[in-house]
């Protein structure tokens, strides 16, 4: 099920940083600001956004953070400020913010839905955060969701790093974003580390949360979008079109738009 990206890198490297500076100049914004993680999502998200030679403010917004995370994150952030001078970074180390909103919090005696609701709580401080520091310097926030996540499973927060202005790689797979970030020069540790939210402050990967990695997921969503049923496929196939399947049922509230109630004319 592995997918290998058929994507031209340079057109694609192109288009998505010209796509950039024409939305922000037709907002009439200053530059952008990232919330870098250490993956290769925000990895190839600020550097296309360096790319554009605006000002890209890179955040690190720590909560617990495991080291290697951590370490990643600040070898991406010094490769970027050695190739392009627009780029600043600050870090923000929400912990000590996070401890008290937790410890004014109610627990749960459901321990999986108290440690839920912790991980997303933490990704909406960090959009909160990363929103405060756009508004006083006039920036976009950019988004580093893929299509997978953001369009297939509906892996992330929503109000968390599910809040965002933009979104230049949320139509290409992981797989493509993979291929994005070699072209880029992304750092070898980021294209080499296993894919994970960092939200529980642990060394869980996505695929031990999502149950599949993202190549099988690719592959169900694109099997999905050919109306394959789960009938179709047998043995680990069958479990991994379940999967996607499932999580993508359950996570079409991220994925639509807010309900509204809508108010018949002869009511108001």
């Amino acid at each position: 099920m592995a997918k290998k990206s058929k994507i031209l890198v340079g057109k694609t490297n192109n288009l998505i940083v010209l796509w950039l500076k024409d939305y922000s100049s037709k907002a009439k914004t200053n530059g952008f600001v990232v919330g870098v993680s250490g993956g290769i999502d925000s990895a190839v998200t600020s550097t296309l956004c360096a790319q554009t030679g605006l000002p890209t403010l890179c955040v690190e917004l720590p909560i617990h953070q495991h080291f290697s995370h951590v370490e990643r994150k600040k070898e991406h952030i010094a490769f970027l400020k050695s190739k392009y001078t627009n780029v600043k970074s600050i870090e923000l180390d929400l912990t000590n913010l996070f401890d008290v909103f937790k410890n004014n919090m109610p627990e749960s005696n459901n321990e999986a839905s108290y440690q839920l609701a912790l991980a997303n709580s933490r990704a909406r401080l960090r959009m909160t955060s990363l929103y405060y520091l756009a508004g006083i310097h006039g920036y976009l926030v950019a988004g580093t969701g893929n299509k997978v996540e953001d369009f297939g499973v509906g892996f992330y927060t929503k109000y968390g790093d599910g809040g965002v202005d933009i979104s230049p790689i949320a139509d290409l797979m992981k797989s493509d974003v993979y291929k994005l970030g070699d072209y880029l020069g992304v750092p070898e540790s980021i294209l080499k580390a296993a894919p994970t939210d960092g939200l529980f402050g642990d060394t869980r990967t996505d695929e031990d949360q999502l149950g599949a990695s993202y190549d099988e997921l690719e592959w169900a969503m694109l099997e999905s979008e050919k109306n394959k049923k789960s009938e179709d496929f047998f043995g680990r196939e069958k479990e991994v079109f379940e999967i996607y399947s499932r999580l993508n049922k359950i996570n079409q509230h991220k994925m639509n738009s807010i309900p509204v109630c809508i108010i018949p004319e002869e009511f108001k």
